[in-house]
């Protein structure tokens, strides 16, 4: 069965502005945000995933979004692994080394990289494809085309492909605000988050691609998760609702409104662990 790892909302709160959509948010609701975090696991339980808890800490009000602090890969030679994350801003970086020892005490091997100056922030920005054949790495806002050049030439040493895609709207600074895999061969993308070189590459690996528009974009459509023939989703728009009858997944409407404030929704909560 398929495992996946929350962090609670006990210090949730917005508190710098490190997006767009935390320039004057307005303030958490924090009954509100911890409903809400339980929805989303409740969601990924009744399609058949484990969850798994990894325990917050005080002072660190953005560790609810589980998705950045590491990349999580399994290869054939080195088995289950991390690749720990050097976070932009520097009231996120402590989150690290919290999830690095969570999973250091459960066997998985930590593959270090030597980031200098540079920045990669997990799996916010790198995405493995839902056949598992790439990986898709944003750079721009977040990660560093530097960050992306460094973990490539680890992942090519494991023989696993690393697709750059460079963002270009500060809106989608990660991303996993703007693609999300759904099912072998096709993706959900708001184009316009894009360079067209990264398009280009987005187009070249993908057989089926399905865009939306600017306003479900914003409505965080693109973070949904697809999970088991499900995709949980915030929301529900007339683009999302084309792209899962084609590739028949069923939605899965869940609330993630007080999470919206720190620009995140359902694929930044979440960190699937195989």
């Amino acid at each position: 069965m398929n495992r996946v790892l929350f962090c609670p909302p006990t210090y949730f709160d917005v508190l710098e502005v490190k997006n767009p959509f935390m320039q004057n948010a307005a303030p958490v609701d924090k009954n509100l945000a911890m409903r809400q975090w339980e929805e989303v696991r409740r969601a990924f339980s009744r399609v058949g995933f484990t969850l798994e808890t990894i325990e917050p800490v005080p002072g660190l009000e953005d560790m609810v979004f589980s998705n950045n602090p590491v990349f999580v890969g399994v290869h054939a030679d080195v088995g289950p692994f991390v690749v720990p994350s050097r976070m932009r801003h520097p009231s996120r970086q402590p989150e690290v080394s919290h999830y690095v020892a969570w999973f250091r005490a459960r066997g998985y091997r930590v593959v270090e990289l030597d980031y200098g100056e540079e920045y990669l922030e997990g799996h916010g920005d790198l995405l493995w494809d839902a056949n598992f054949t790439h990986v898709w790495a944003g750079h721009g806002f977040r990660s560093t085309r530097g960050g992306v050049q460094k973990f490539t030439a680890v992942m090519d040493e494991m023989g696993i492909e690393v697709v750059p895609l460079e963002l270009a709207d500060p809106r989608f600074y990660h991303l996993d605000t703007c693609l999300a895999p759904l099912a072998p061969g096709a993706v959900l993308i708001y184009p316009g988050a894009f360079t067209d070189t990264a398009l280009r590459a987005i187009r070249r690996k993908s057989l089926r691609i399905y865009e939306v528009n600017l306003d479900e974009a914003l409505r965080f459509v693109c973070n949904g998760v697809s999970a088991n023939r499900s995709f949980i989703t915030p929301q529900l728009t007339p683009s999302l609702k084309f792209a899962l009858l084609n590739e028949r997944l069923e939605p899965l409407c869940v609330a993630t409104s007080e999470f919206e404030k720190s620009g995140g929704s359902v694929c930044c909560l979440k960190l699937f662990l195989e």
